[in-house]
């Protein structure tokens, strides 16, 4: 097979799961501010949760079917970010465990289960897939279904993982979600897979600090291959690292390995709907801050506050607790707990990512969050 094209680095990525306000006003969450607020440069948007439940054509995202009308306007507005330049993966899995046990067996359960998937992402156009395999899989099954992906949808398909950054560094199957090895895989598919969102949360890992990078770095892989995950609000489970803090560790993570800025995979963003300092009133300034810190832009380190329409923080207390000045100056670190929603409790729907790992760095059974079964 040819070699994956080069995506642009820095990559500026954000998770789509929760898609509606909680009900029962069950509005939904537009992504157009992504494209349309400006110093915001997207890269990539990854549509969550696609599963595969046990009925081969009841493939779900969430809790609905697809086709599901509560997801007419979803579709629409992902069609337009993928024609401003934005490329729209969908993720395959997560927490909510069986899509993998169903693709893990034989050949012809495989084909069954498999092509439910393969149909959806040719109807809907997706630009690739991102596997989030948070339950045993055999090596030879994920890289049957790498292979399928490929020759199915040719070269230019991204196919991405999201392991938890402990499985980049340790051979200890404890720290690992999803049963096979990631430094085996890497050398024997890595010329068809773009790139790990590796998860730096939730007790797998810690991004407060270039530690934990530089040493999957020491391991041998790819500056570029690995993206920073971090959750986007301490809602969304636990590890979550304030502004002025992260800020300070970017241009460490840059510098650190072979090559800076142009070689750096980037950084991802669990999840939209909810992330500061904007919070669920305006998601989108996550993505204009960050795009501010992979850029190297002055005061990079100081996005506490809440970012105007220009890129610029006003003097305000942002939702962290943080009170900054005009010049980004941190006058004030409070708690980091967040105001609460007068809409909900701040689980979303899908999986309820705030519970996928817990504090542990050995892994347990996840709950499943619904936004409920509305027809």
């Amino acid at each position: 097979m040819a070699p994956i094209p080069p995506s642009p680095l820095p990559r500026l990525i954000v998770y789509y799961q929760t898609h509606h306000t909680p009900q029962p006003k069950n509005k939904h969450i537009s992504v157009l501010p992504l494209i349309t607020q400006p110093g915001i440069s997207l890269t990539h948007l990854i549509l969550a949760a696609i599963h595969i439940n046990s009925d081969p054509l009841g493939l779900t995202l969430n809790d609905h079917l697809p086709s599901h009308p509560r997801f007419d306007t979803l579709w629409a507005e992902l069609r337009i970010l993928q024609a401003s330049g934005v490329k729209v993966l969908g993720m395959l899995g997560g927490a909510a465990k069986g899509s993998y046990a169903r693709l893990d067996a034989s050949q012809a359960q495989f084909d069954v289960y498999y092509s439910p998937l393969a149909a959806l992402i040719r109807e809907r156009g997706l630009d690739g897939l991102d596997l989030d395999v948070e339950e045993e899989m055999s090596l030879a099954g994920v890289v049957r279904l790498i292979d399928r992906l490929k020759s199915d949808f040719g070269p230019g398909f991204i196919i991405t993982l999201a392991p938890v950054a402990a499985a980049l560094v340790s051979p200890n199957p404890a720290h690992n979600l999803s049963g096979f090895s990631y430094g085996e895989l890497e050398r024997q598919r890595g010329d068809q897979i773009s790139w790990y969102n590796a998860q730096f949360y939730c007790g797998w890992g810690d991004c407060s600090n270039p530690a934990m990078y530089e040493m999957i770095l020491l391991r041998g892989w790819k500056k570029e291959k690995i993206v920073v995950g971090m959750v986007t609000n301490p809602e969304n489970g636990s590890g979550w690292v304030p502004w002025e803090v992260f800020g300070a560790v970017v241009p460490l993570m840059i510098g650190a390995g072979v090559g800076g800025r142009d070689k750096f995979g980037g950084v991802m963003g669990w999840e939209y709907f909810n992330a500061l300092p904007g919070g669920r009133e305006r998601p989108w300034e996550w993505a204009r801050g960050m795009t501010r810190l992979l850029r190297g832009d002055a005061d990079q380190g100081n996005q506490g506050g809440r970012i105007g329409e220009d890129g610029r923080r006003g003097n305000e207390r942002g939702e962290g607790g943080i009170v900054k000045s005009g010049d980004g100056k941190v006058e004030r670190l409070a708690s980091t707990e967040v105001d609460p929603d007068e809409d909900g409790d701040g689980n979303g729907e899908g999986e309820g990512e705030g519970e996928r790992m817990g504090g542990a760095p050995v892994p347990r059974d996840f709950e499943y969050h619904s936004d409920g079964n509305d027809s």
